[in-house]
């Protein structure tokens, strides 16, 4: 079943390709379709994965077997909602892309491929498995950026290819030297997590975890890796920039709790506080550069480095095993992996609507704006719930995030996560003086058209979402929790 999820978009886009003459109404709708019913897959696997500590719908088959990898796959508290996630951002794309109409096969099938991707890292038990995966998103998202983006396209895709592809070699080093650590040899996540193969080896499992870290990093990204991050979120298309966002980013800080923290649980509390400081750095500079934007767009992929910091803080404080209580730490573990869904969540929507502004203006620059509420009040209220979602309030998806994180991490780093509560004030200031400028300043623009029924209707789900996890998140966190757990336990070892 759960290999059915993950290549059934894969299977769609070869069927795209293989189907002659298609016209770009039937791939439109096919992707559509597609991605609909890859959801409702997802969430019968949610409704029916029993919650405990191990994996449900575990795949083993050999694969490489003269180096002991394996076609692993399995889901648990970590990866169900951020499959989940990735199904969902995925559908709100197809129906928000109802009305591309540049090389439409192409861009369907790419994305199509792409969501195969995504879901496959997510679900990984092996090293190999999950490189395969990291990679083919790298390569996947160049062409999104270099096929369907704006001016400067060609660049910003190379950079975020070399960044990225950078970062990959990173992690195949370390995977690499896990691999030949480990007695016997093997690229499995689990067997590697249950050995420790590194317990006691100090430098050695600092570099590997060094390795490890600049590769996730990269993609998270946290400064100062995370300059390929702005170009090529101005460049993409709305969709390619929601799923950047929404999906790939999660990939980083995804690999830091599921590879870094069990596999190397020494070295992680040796250097916990250098991830802490990381992760305050982030969220302080990108709130603040964020603020100093006037184009829309860029804005929000420098909140993305803000909100990404929140994670790379709670995972860092949650090594701090000295200094605070177990539930603490546990709370700081949930958060980070909540506010991985959330931001998925809110900053996917932000993505879309900054299409919509696009499309609308041809520009993202907010001081060419003003007004706009009065022609677009649907476009206004929805960009209203998505910013006030974004900058933590009460009732939406990130205020439970960040009230965890905080909580958690307030213990073991006391003046790190004092100075990430700035973040809050700041994201709170750029979204306001950008709402005014764009919809409730003078008019600066022609009339502009509100929103269509594709637009609304990929939007709309997703901010409900955050409300809805914001209002009753327990659905969430139940999910979440025994892997908190779980890994508070690795780390304790």
């Amino acid at each position: 079943m759960l290999s059915v999820v993950v290549f059934l978009p894969l299977a769609a886009a070869v069927v795209l390709f293989a189907v002659p003459r298609v016209s770009a109404r039937f791939a439109r709708w096919w992707w559509v379709g597609v991605s609909a019913v890859e959801f409702a897959l997802i969430v019968a696997l949610w409704v029916a994965a029993p919650v405990s500590d191990g994996y449900a719908y575990e795949v083993n088959l050999r694969w490489i077997p003269s180096v002991s990898s394996g076609y692993h796959i399995g889901v648990d508290g970590l990866s169900l909602p951020l499959i989940a996630l990735t199904g969902g951002l995925f559908l709100a794309c197809a129906v928000y892309s109802l009305r591309q109409d540049k090389r439409v096969r192409s861009f369907a099938a790419l994305f199509l491929f792409l969501e195969t991707a995504s879901l496959g890292l997510f679900v990984a038990l092996d090293l190999i498995l999950f490189f395969v995966y990291f990679d083919l998103s790298i390569v996947a998202m160049y062409f999104v950026i270099a096929g369907w983006g704006h001016r400067d396209a060609a660049r910003a895709a190379v950079k975020f290819f070399l960044y990225t592809f950078v970062g990959s070699l990173a992690l195949l080093v370390g995977f690499i030297a896990l691999y030949l650590t480990a007695s016997p040899h093997t690229f499995d996540i689990v067997e590697l997590t249950r050995q420790n193969p590194l317990a006691g080896s100090g430098w050695a499992a600092g570099l590997i975890l060094l390795a490890l870290g600049i590769g996730f990093a990269i993609k998270t990204p946290t400064v100062p890796f995370h300059t390929w991050l702005p170009p090529a979120h101005t460049e993409a298309p709305a969709a390619g920039s929601a799923i950047l966002a929404g999906v790939l980013l999660k990939m980083g800080t995804y690999g830091f709790v599921r590879i870094a923290m069990p596999i190397l649980p020494e070295a992680w509390r040796r250097y916990a506080l250098v991830f802490v400081i990381v992760g305050v750095v982030s969220v302080v500079y990108g709130a603040l550069v964020a603020l100093a934007q006037r184009d829309f767009k860029r804005m929000i992929a420098y909140t993305s480095v803000n909100h990404m910091g929140y994670i790379v803080l709670a995972i860092g404080a949650a090594g701090l095993v000295a200094d605070s209580a177990v539930e603490a730490r546990q709370l700081a573990v949930t958060g980070a992996v909540t506010q991985m869904v959330s931001h998925g969540l809110i900053t996917g929507a932000l993505f879309l609507l900054a299409g919509v502004l696009y499309e609308r203006g041809g520009t993202y620059d907010v001081d060419r704006y003003g007004g706009l509420a009065r022609t677009a009040p649907r476009f206004a209220g929805l960009t209203a719930v998505a910013a006030f979602a974004s900058l933590g309030l009460p009732g939406f998806s990130g205020f439970i995030a960040e009230f965890q994180i905080f909580t958690g991490s307030l213990g073991a780093a006391p003046v790190a996560t004092i100075v990430a509560f700035l973040g809050i004030l700041i994201t709170a200031a750029l979204f306001l003086r950008a709402f005014q400028k764009v919809f409730l300043g003078p008019s600066q623009t022609a009339p502009a058209a509100d929103l269509t029924v594709p637009e609304a209707v990929s939007i709309t789900p997703l901010l409900v979402l955050t409300v809805v996890i914001g209002i009753f998140p327990r659905f969430l966190l139940d999910a979440i929790e025994p892997v908190s757990r779980s890994v508070l336990n690795l780390l304790a070892r």
